[in-house]
């Protein structure tokens, strides 16, 4: 399928290859995107000051990364841009900051000035945090409305009641959930001029959700028919607390993986409408297998990895679930101690490499690594550049606290010169 591809000054940094110059015989070195991602809530008071920002582009950028990622839309739900529509995020762990100045905007000012390309990302669908019982699920009784129900061992319990949960997500599946978290990206797609767009926790909080009557009358219009018994025909709990799949087990992982595509495909379709230019990023774990019960299928529609569990939870027809087809970027998150190992399903190695089979090429893959497992970190940068398309290091604040510049710096030369060979 032919891609039409528009290139910006930014985006020429986006392909590992080497052009001849016909007039000099020189290899001309084009870098591999390498990103920076800078979360919202762990860097609040961090970047409350313009020369904060600044200072660490500059070490971003003297490390080698040529691209940050802009977290603007915390699972909170507020937001770190101007906006219209959403309340600003104004406070984190009582420091309190109500900036006179546009935080995306300045960002994407200074990374300008610096040749580096700026992705905005933004929680999707969750609307709170639990933890500091902050967001709009707790001051919008409207919103409040249309967040998950959790079908528990122990009965049915809103999700902003449940504190072992990430955040208090709104229900994928209802279409008014759907259209508010496109008023988040329409927003900033309006405002603002970037190179890409990361949809974070893009999926459903876990198993638990949702089980609504709103839900379990879509999930019958889905498969044609109406579930007698609810959600006991979906599944039940063992006293040990695992499942025990029920008459429409595997039709329910199928239907909530399509509410996730179908929505990922809206997006696409939003961006081609408003700014063609910015590229769709993705981010999710690795282990694609894991994350089914999520509805993160992002996966190529011509893998066939699913196959492997049809005598588990997986349909015949779940492949149609999969994403990657309406993706610019996916990144893969290896969030894992280990780095080598082909033969180790533990291993960042091991986890690149699934990833490139089974997104087929259907987009571009870059590997993430989480600064946290800072164990080996230059090989771990290394492998990623090596591996994959490009690289994303979450998150400053780790690199920050554990100081891995340098280690960073030295897997990005290594990768490179063998590159530039």
């Amino acid at each position: 399928m032919k891609k039409n591809l528009k290139f910006t000054a930014a985006a020429v940094l986006l392909f590992s290859i080497f052009s001849l110059n016909s007039c000099t015989g020189q290899k001309v070195k084009i870098e591999k995107p390498k990103y920076l991602w800078m979360c919202t809530e762990a860097n609040f008071e961090r970047f409350s000051s313009k020369d904060s920002i600044m200072f660490y582009l500059d070490k971003a950028k003297e490390t080698g990364f040529n691209h940050i990622v802009v977290d603007v839309k915390g699972v909170e739900g507020k937001v770190m841009y101007e906006s219209e529509v959403f309340p600003k995020l104004k406070e984190i762990n009582g420091f309190k900051c109500d900036r006179d100045w546009d935080y995306l905007q300045f960002f994407i000012d200074e990374a300008k000035k610096r040749d580096m390309g700026v992705t905005v990302s933004a929680s999707v669908f969750p609307a709170g945090s639990q933890y500091r019982h902050l967001g709009p699920v707790y001051e919008d009784e409207t919103v409040r409305q249309k967040t998950c129900l959790e079908y528990t061992p122990n009965g049915m319990m809103k999700i902003e009641d449940d504190n072992t949960k990430v955040a208090a997500f709104l229900n994928p599946a209802l279409p008014e959930c759907r259209e508010y978290a496109l008023a988040t990206i329409r927003e900033i797609l309006e405002k603002y001029d970037f190179d890409g767009f990361c949809l974070d926790y893009c999926r459903y909080p876990g198993f638990e959700s949702d089980f609504s009557e709103e839900t379990r009358a879509l999930f019958e219009e889905y498969i044609g028919e109406k579930v007698e018994h609810f959600p006991e025909d979906i599944f039940t709990y063992a006293p040990d607390g695992t499942r025990c799949p029920g008459k429409y087990y595997k039709q329910w992982w199928e239907f909530r993986s399509l509410v996730i595509h179908d929505f990922v495909k809206d997006v696409k379709k939003l961006i081609a409408e408003v700014k063609p230019s910015v590229q769709l990023e993705y981010w999710a774990a690795s282990w694609l297998h894991a994350i089914y019960t999520q509805g993160q299928n992002w996966s190529s529609k011509n893998s066939t990895w699913s196959k492997e569990y049809e005598n588990d939870w997986a349909t015949s027809t779940y492949s149609k679930t999969a994403f990657a087809e309406h993706l610019d970027v996916f990144i893969t998150g290896t969030y894992l101690e280990k780095v080598w190992g082909l033969d180790d399903n533990e291993s960042i190695e091991y986890g690149l490499m699934r990833t490139n089979r089974d997104v087929a090429g259907a987009c571009k893959v870059y590997g993430s690594i989480y600064a946290q497992n800072r164990n080996q970190f230059d090989d771990a940068v290394y492998v990623c550049l090596r591996d994959t398309e490009g690289l994303m290091v979450f998150d400053i604040v780790q690199v920050i606290r554990y100081g891995l510049w340098d280690e960073i710096k030295s897997g990005i030369d290594r990768a490179e010169t063998e590159m530039n060979q």
